[in-house]
């Protein structure tokens, strides 16, 4: 099954086992109703805060919503886990992610990786509940957190409160860059 699909199958299972409505549920994250039906149908796949607003209106984790496994313990991830491009989801907004670590539940971080294309990205402001880290390792981008703009390359990294609001330029055909998210 697509990501996008069996993420959006997920997010509904979730929603409907808890009896609520796709109107509340987006009145909560603050969106349309039609947004989120179109991300239950798996016509589109949200970005990252998009996720993080489901996740918590559900009360769960986004963990929950990319993986079925619950996992404890160590998780190990071996680079070909990561370098299968179907393992990968793309967003609307024109960027792609990795999750790490997406079915050990219970955890006080979320590490991503992401790649970016220059022409791919569309302009959008991120916010969310709490912290972000980012380490580029590959590739330039100009990076925006509330109003101050940093450009950031290779080995430089970023540490903000997610509630300001933040975007994203990349300035290299593609970057690449971790990025670690804890609420």
């Amino acid at each position: 099954m697509q990501i996008g699909k069996k993420l959006g199958t997920k997010i509904r299972f979730i929603r409907k086992q808890q009896n609520r409505t796709l109107e509340e549920v987006s009145s909560y994250c603050g969106f349309t109703k039609s947004l989120l039906s179109k991300i239950e149908n798996g016509v589109t796949t949200p970005p990252i805060a998009t996720l993080m607003k489901i996740a918590e209106a559900l009360g769960v984790s986004v963990s929950n919503l990319l993986d079925d496994n619950e996992e404890s313990g160590t998780i190990c991830t071996l680079e070909s886990t990561y370098k299968d491009s179907q393992r990968w989801i793309k967003t609307e907004k024109g960027y792609s992610f990795y999750a790490f670590a997406a079915g050990r539940q219970d955890k006080i971080m979320q590490p991503y990786y992401f790649i970016a294309k220059k022409g791919e990205v569309k302009k959008h402001v991120l916010s969310h509940k709490g912290e972000e880290f980012l380490f580029v390792l590959e590739g330039q981008m100009k990076y925006k957190v509330g109003n101050t703009e940093y450009t950031l390359g290779p080995g430089d990294s970023i540490y903000f409160t997610s509630l300001e609001e933040h975007t994203l330029t990349p300035l290299s055909e593609e970057v690449r860059y971790l990025a670690i998210f804890s609420s």
